[in-house]
């Protein structure tokens, strides 16, 4: 299976922006591009100025959200949790079979918080990422509290045997201060990995995604695997 696993540094640290940019990126350029969250939590907060993940992805992939993301709560906690509070139990087969369900051409994956979040009991969403065999992406924040975030996320994926083919800084300031540049270079040298910069997103339109991702080396990072 060809494709990235985009996961992050913590919860709302630009997983979703990340992933969007790629897959529209890639779509303009002929790509027939797949889109992947194994579940979608806090449905019941009201809506914001963007769509939420699983539509967003939708979006920019051409799939049906329901498509995208085939679990889907209401609570903002964690999918393992929300599936209890719903009477549910998840077996981690089926987030496997989820995920590799679909026609052929490069998958992205969206994870669910960090790499240590759980998507069902004793099952995270590294483990997702191990089964799936993807190269790992990672989305951080560019400011204060980055390099240690980025470096944590950074040691369990190599701990877990996952190929990490960068760390994307999001939103990346058109210009950037010396803490954003510091932290970029820490991050680089630290971790010994590749450190890209997304920049801000006006919008959550697909032409304006695609102008991000374009930003992005994702063709290296897919033919690299």
């Amino acid at each position: 299976m060809r494709g990235l696993f985009v996961t992050g540094t913590d919860t709302a640290a630009g997983k979703t922006i990340v992933a969007a940019a790629l897959i529209a990126a890639m779509a303009v350029a002929g790509e027939p591009v797949r889109a992947h969250k194994p579940a979608v939590t806090g449905l019941d907060e009201p809506p914001g100025p963007w769509p939420r993940d699983h539509e967003l992805l939708a979006s920019v992939s051409g799939m049906r959200p329901e498509e995208v993301a085939p679990l889907r709560f209401g609570p903002a906690v964690s999918p393992q949790l929300a599936a209890e509070l719903a009477g549910e139990q998840i077996e981690p087969a089926e987030f496997e079979l989820a995920a590799r369900a679909g026609d052929e051409g490069p998958l992205i994956v969206e994870g669910a918080g960090g790499l240590l979040s759980p998507l069902a009991v004793d099952y995270t969403v590294c483990d997702l990422a191990v089964a799936l065999g993807l190269p790992v992406v990672i989305a951080a924040r560019p400011g204060l509290g980055t390099i240690n975030h980025s470096l944590l996320t950074l040691a369990v994926a190599r701990a877990a045997g996952l190929r990490v083919q960068a760390v994307v800084l999001t939103p990346w300031p058109a210009e950037p201060a010396a803490l954003e540049r510091s932290n970029r270079d820490a991050i680089v040298r630290m971790g010994e990995v590749e450190v890209a910069a997304l920049p801000a997103v006006d919008g959550p339109s697909a032409a304006e995604l695609a102008r991000a991702g374009r930003a992005l080396p994702w063709r290296g990072w897919l033919t690299s695997v």
